[in-house]
This record gives C-alpha cells, sequence and structure tokens, in this order.
C-alpha cells in the first residue's frame, strides 16, 4: 500500500478517483499481476477511463492554455452574456468530442500528450506576444534560422511549457487506462462524441444570430484555439508545402530592355535596401517625436509617409513585393510559379545581385547571384550566428569596385528584428536609454523596449546613409539612386500586441504601416528627367504601398516592359517626357 506520508500520491488518486461519478459502471481500477502490484493487490498506478482522461484533458487545455481565446470571446459576447455562457459550453463539448475521437488503445496518450504540448507552447506566444500562429506564421517560423529562434527560447518560456506541458504530460503518462471491449468501447465512444455534437448543435442554434454577428465582424474569434488552431494551421503549411515543391516558375518579361544608357554614359546603378521589421510610426522623418532620422534628415531624400505593407512578416513580404502581383492578387504559390522583379531586371541585361544580412530570400533570389553573409562568421560584426548591419555596408565598395554596366544590389538587413532589439546595434547607438537588454520582454519596462526599438531604427538610419554616402563617393563614375523599405511593421505591446506576424485583416497599424524613401543622384534626376519636388509633393499627398516597388524599380532603370505598369510607378508622373517607358510598350 501506498505509504500515508506520500501526500503528492494521495492528492493525484483522490482526483482521479472522484471521476466514477461523471460516467458510472465504468472498471476504475483492474487487478494487475504480482509484479505490479503491493500488498492487497492494488495498483501503484491511478487507473481511469479513457473517456474521462479525455475530458480531463480537455477541461485542462481549454482552462489553463487558452487564456487569449477566451478573453477575446468574453470581449466579443460582452453585451451578451447568455450567448457567451452557450459559447464556452459550445466549444468545450466540441473540444471534448475531438479528444474522444482519439479514445483507443495505445493512441490516447502520445495524442493526449502531443495536445498538450502544442497547447502549453502556442499559449505562451500567445499571452507573451498576442501573435496567432496561422499557416503565414508557420511558414515564417519553418524559415527561421536557429539563432533567430534562439531569442526567443527564454528562461521563462522553459519554465511555462515545463510547468503547463510536461508536467500534465508526465501525468497522464504514469495513469493506467482501462479499456471497454472493443465493441463496447466503440459505442460508448460513440454516445460520448454525438452527445458532445448535440450540445455543440444546441449551443449554436440558441444564439445563431449573436455567433453569426460576431463571426463576420470578428473573424479572428476561434484563431487562438488551442491546439486545434496550431494543429490546423500546420497540417494546412505542410500540405501547402507539399504541392508547392516542385512548381517552376514562368518567364515574366522577356521582353524587358533597357531604354538606352544614362546620357551622362555612365552605368545606372540601384542599391535596394530592404529592411526588416521597421515600422513607419517610429521614423523621425515621418513626425515621430525621437529624433531616430538624424543622418537621413541630412541626405536629400524623398520619403513617403503612408506606405502599407505586402504582409505582417517577412515570409510573406518579401516576395509580395518583388513580385508583379498586388497584395490584393498575391498569394504563395503565384510568388513560386511567376518570375519577379530581379528575374525582369536579368531579361534586360541589368546584373543583379543579393547581399543577405537577414533569413533568406524566400525563393526571390533562386536565379540570380546570392550572398547570405552571416556563415562568413566576420569577427567585426558577426557573433552567435548573426551579424550586425555594418556587413552591408562593408560589401558595398567591393561590389561597386566591379561594376561593368547597369546594375542593382539588393542589401537584404537584420534592421530591427525582436525581441532581442539590443543586438541589432552597436553600443555607440545605444542612445536611447535606459533600454531592453534582454529577449524576454517581462524582465523590461515599457520605456526600455521602446527605447531599444527606437535605438534599432537609429541604425538603419546610419546604415542607408552610409549606403547612400558610397554612391556620392562614386558620382564620378556612377549614375545611382537608393531605395529603402521595411518589409513589413512590428507590434511593441499596443493592445497587449508584441512582435508582428498577426493576420493580415486584422492587422494593426503598427504592423502594416513601413517606411520608404528614396535618394537620387542629381546627375541620373537631370539626365533621367525626374522631377524630384514633383515626386516629394506626390509622396506627401498620396497613399503607397509594396505594390508600387516592382513598377518603381523598372522605372528607375529605365527597363521598358509589357509588364511595366506606369499608374504603379512612383515616378511615373513626375517624369520627363511623360510616361516614357509606357509609350515605348
Amino acid at each position: 500500500m501506498v505509504s500515508r506520508s506520500n501526500s503528492l500520491s494521495h492528492i493525484l488518486r483522490a482526483v482521479l478517483y472522484g471521476f466514477p461519478a461523471l460516467f458510472r459502471g465504468m472498471p476504475w481500477r483492474k487487478p494487475l499481476n504480482n509484479k505490479n502490484t503491493q500488498s492487497g493487490g492494488r495498483s501503484v498506478r491511478p487507473a481511469i477511463g479513457s473517456v474521462t482522461l479525455c475530458l480531463i484533458a480537455s477541461l485542462y487545455i481549454l482552462l489553463v492554455t487558452n487564456r487569449m481565446f477566451w478573453t477575446k470571446a468574453y470581449g466579443y459576447f460582452l453585451v451578451e452574456p447568455a450567448a457567451f455562457a452557450g459559447f464556452v459550453v459550445g466549444i468545450s463539448a466540441v473540444i471534448m468530442a475531438l479528444f474522444t475521437l482519439f479514445s483507443a488503445k495505445y493512441i490516447t496518450k502520445p495524442i493526449l500528450i502531443f495536445f498538450v504540448l502544442v497547447a502549453s507552447v502556442s499559449s505562451w506566444f500567445n499571452d507573451q506576444f498576442g501573435v496567432i500562429i496561422d499557416k503565414e506564421m508557420i511558414r515564417n517560423a519553418a524559415v527561421s534560422t536557429g539563432a533567430e529562434a534562439g531569442h526567443l527560447i527564454t528562461a521563462r518560456f522553459v519554465t511555462h511549457v515545463l510547468l503547463t506541458g510536461v508536467l500534465p504530460s508526465l501525468v497522464i503518462a504514469s495513469v493506467r487506462i482501462v479499456h471497454r471491449p472493443i465493441l463496447k468501447k466503440l459505442a460508448y465512444n460513440t454516445a460520448v462524441i454525438l452527445s458532445c455534437v448535440a450540445i455543440f448543435m444546441v449551443a449554436g442554434i440558441s444564439f445563431y444570430k449573436t455567433y453569426a454577428g460576431v463571426g463576420r465582424a470578428h473573424r479572428d474569434l476561434l484563431d487562438t484555439l488551442n491546439p486545434v488552431m496550431p494543429i490546423n494551421s500546420a497540417v494546412r503549411y505542410v500540405i501547402d508545402s507539399g504541392r508547392n515543391a516542385n512548381v517552376v516558375a514562368k518567364p515574366l518579361g522577356m521582353d524587358a530592355r533597357r531604354v538606352g544608357a544614362v546620357d551622362n554614359g555612365k552605368p545606372r546603378v540601384t542599391i535596394i535596401v530592404a529592411g526588416e521589421t521597421a515600422r513607419a510610426q517610429n521614423f523621425s522623418l515621418g513626425g515621430y517625436g525621437k529624433m531616430t532620422n538624424p543622418e537621413l534628415a541630412k541626405q536629400n531624400i524623398v520619403y513617403f509617409p503612408d506606405t502599407t505593407s505586402c504582409g505582417t512578416a517577412t515570409a510573406t513580404s518579401i516576395p509580395c513585393l518583388f513580385s508583379v502581383y498586388t497584395r490584393q492578387q498575391y498569394s504563395h504559390r503565384k510568388g513560386l510559379e511567376t518570375e519577379n522583379l530581379l528575374d525582369v531586371l536579368t531579361h534586360a541585361k541589368v546584373d543583379v545581385t543579393w547581399l543577405d544580412n537577414d533569413t533568406g530570400s524566400y525563393n526571390v533570389t533562386d536565379r540570380v547571384p546570392y550572398t547570405y553573409l552571416p556563415t562568413s562568421a566576420d569577427p567585426r560584426f558577426c557573433k552567435e550566428g548573426e551579424c550586425l548591419d555594418a556587413i552591408l555596408v562593408d560589401k558595398v565598395d567591393n561590389w561597386l569596385d566591379n561594376i561593368k554596366g547597369d546594375s542593382v544590389l539588393v542589401l537584404h538587413q537584420l534592421g530591427s528584428h525582436g525581441p532581442a532589439y539590443y543586438q541589432r546595434y552597436p553600443e555607440e547607438f545605444r542612445r536611447f536609454t535606459p533600454d531592453c537588454r534582454a529577449n524576454d520582454f517581462g524582465k523590461c519596462s515599457q520605456e526600455q523596449i521602446n527605447n531599444a526599438y527606437d535605438n534599432t531604427i537609429l541604425y538603419t538610419d546610419h546604415i542607408v546613409s552610409a549606403v547612400i554616402d558610397k554612391l556620392k563617393q562614386r558620382s564620378a563614375t556612377v549614375s545611382g539612386a537608393v531605395m529603402y523599405f521595411s518589409d513589413h511593421g512590428e507590434s511593441l505591446g499596443e493592445n497587449g500586441i508584441y512582435l508582428h506576424g498577426a493576420p493580415y485583416f486584422i492587422a494593426p497599424s503598427e504592423q502594416t504601416q513601413v517606411p520608404f524613401l528614396v535618394w537620387m543622384a542629381d546627375d541620373l534626376a537631370k539626365t533621367g528627367g525626374y522631377d524630384m519636388s514633383c515626386v516629394a509633393k506626390q509622396a506627401a499627398a498620396g497613399s503607397h504601398s509594396h505594390d508600387n516597388i516592382f513598377h518603381s524599380v523598372l522605372g528607375m532603370m529605365d527597363i521598358a516592359t509589357k509588364v511595366y505598369d506606369p499608374s504603379l510607378d512612383v515616378f511615373a508622373a513626375c517624369r520627363l517626357p511623360a510616361n516614357k517607358l509606357a509609350q515605348l510598350n
């Protein structure tokens, strides 16, 4: 017999043996062999029915790992408490029905443990950062580097998973499940599932009008239901990846051609700085209270203050903005099966190079020269698998030394990628203090988080300005231009949301409003017929987006092709002769 001094064992047994009232007639204990028993023939391990274990696991997951889900639901049904109560009952019933589907010998424990662990991990990111784990979030996670993922594995995260995931999983693993004979089990499980489905349907019908209205107004209602939605998102991602595994990009812009050289005979050079996680709200060029753009403010740049991104995560935005498709038209598959801006430039005999200091190009560079810089482990810039963006500037001189004709260089920044903002800038750019010096936002005040993020923007300001200066220094040999934009923005705690990756239809403006600016050398502006004062007025007065990037780069490089759309070129209306490229198609 188990010692009475073992209080934890007694508590566990009392809880597990207390459930026979829920399902009367269930065989709660079954005598085991002598080697598995102690005096009196009683099992050391608590015995429990499989359906009852499913009930306990479903209630645990709903109550412990779904705080964000219930908080959102309560807010959405605030004006009708009865509908919220019906929603709680209906969701609980359908989750119980789902779990009971796996009430079968040999699979109950593994499936329940899997559900608990998934819900535990997902709830951390739901509750700490306010993120929704949809298919695009899974896609973004799948292409993350080890260093990037490592910033999210903090001591508090590990503790959370141990307490809410591993510990209950050990409890599930330790109990002895008692199963009915197969036919009785099938009948019993079916009865339980049908009863749960009936409860769900009654709850739904009782408040159908309310649920329909809330569902239309809040399409994110079920997006944080653990573990159902994360698993669903992962399955959809795997299926999607399998379907797209052998996609071959179809040619685009094969008719592309350069419309003559610049009148001064110098190569036309455009450097695109693709930023990471910079939000427009924190650019002083757009009116932010802190001076985060002191260097760019001294450059003769045009800033586009109202610009929206194609997505809220790099894995979506980068391939989308380099594609010919607008945000409304774009899909991951379309991006894979169609050549992009870099291919069109190549068809026009423009030399294209991509230098990456972030997490990759997401298939954008499949057909052009590509270099991933963190693998260099250059001690001047790199540490633990990540590099400061100064490594990009360091490579520009060598690239410019080897220019032979019209060329485009893409510099992909690590930028402001969180949560380790403090690792994105060197000490000399630690101007806004106190700044958060940890990966775990729970250890920092809101002021410290904001200051650390602002320092990343200050450093990006320096990087982009330094690239402009590199082209100014080569003004005798090249006619240069620089275009900078961020892939998406970032939430810094507004409405309890941090980081990025929210589904676009509910994404806050902090994640979709991005900085966008252009610098053009005077000789290029003059010989190319650009009225930059006109461009500045257009920028200040209008709304722009990543949809403009494809066509604006073609315009800057004087590329004529049928896929060029002057209505999406931010320079077309301010160039003489008017619609020059469109007239040549």
